[in-house]
């Protein structure tokens, strides 16, 4: 059984305020070494598509260095674009994980649930328990209605999937969907939800940079 994984940085970091958040230097290396390298260390990864933008290509390859199992891939306009990029290339792959460069808190034990979910059904994902209280609003900005959070969990990634599902998911879902299991979902396929972890946090503001590297210190 072969294992490809791939990991999306071609975004924009809109939210960063200029920032390429994947470029962020934290504990000593850019945000996006310390993410490819819990994959590099992986004994079960056999191939990895590291999916870039035209613009940070340059920059990105310098920061991660390369290996034999490493393969640079140019990402589309939306996130299912860029997914699809580096599946392609993952050749001879049974399995896939698929994974937000953002989130450099991976763990392989993230890694190996994720898969072993995968491997019992064909698809898995990360996630966490919903613990506060939710709200919705309405137009107005007042509270709508309050949710019972008894059965919501918070998706992440690393998400796991047999490459002939989510290739196929890909090509029957239509629309700019950002989740790839959600994909795998609207096949009726089943996917599976495995614990994740609240450390595995996705860098999305600025805010965020000095608690990811605070973690990342943590032992």
């Amino acid at each position: 059984m072969s294992i490809g994984a791939v990991i999306v940085a071609a975004g924009r970091s809109a939210r960063m305020g200029g920032v390429d958040k994947l470029l962020h230097p934290i504990a000593g290396q850019a945000l996006i070494a310390h993410t490819v390298a819990a994959f590099l260390s992986h004994a079960a990864i056999d191939q990895i598509a590291l999916v870039v933008s035209t613009e940070n290509r340059s920059a990105v390859e310098a920061a991660v260095g390369a290996d034999p199992k490493l393969h640079v891939v140019l990402g589309g306009e939306r996130r299912r674009d860029s997914v699809h990029a580096g599946l392609v290339t993952l050749t001879g792959s049974d399995y896939v994980v698929v994974h937000d460069g953002a989130r450099p808190l991976v763990t392989r034990e993230l890694i190996d649930a994720a898969l072993a979910g995968a491997r019992e059904c064909g698809a898995a994902l990360c996630a966490v328990p919903v613990t506060d209280t939710l709200k919705r609003g309405d137009a107005s900005g007042h509270v709508h209605t309050t949710i019972a959070r008894e059965g919501l969990w918070l998706a992440q990634t690393p998400q796991a999937f047999r490459l002939d599902l989510l290739l196929r998911a890909h090509e029957a879902v239509e629309g700019d969907i950002t989740d790839d299991a959600a994909m795998v979902e609207h096949l009726g396929a089943p996917v599976k939800l495995v614990q994740g972890s609240r450390r595995n946090i996705k860098l999305t503001t600025l805010e965020d940079l000095a608690l990811v590297e605070a973690l990342l210190l943590l032992p």
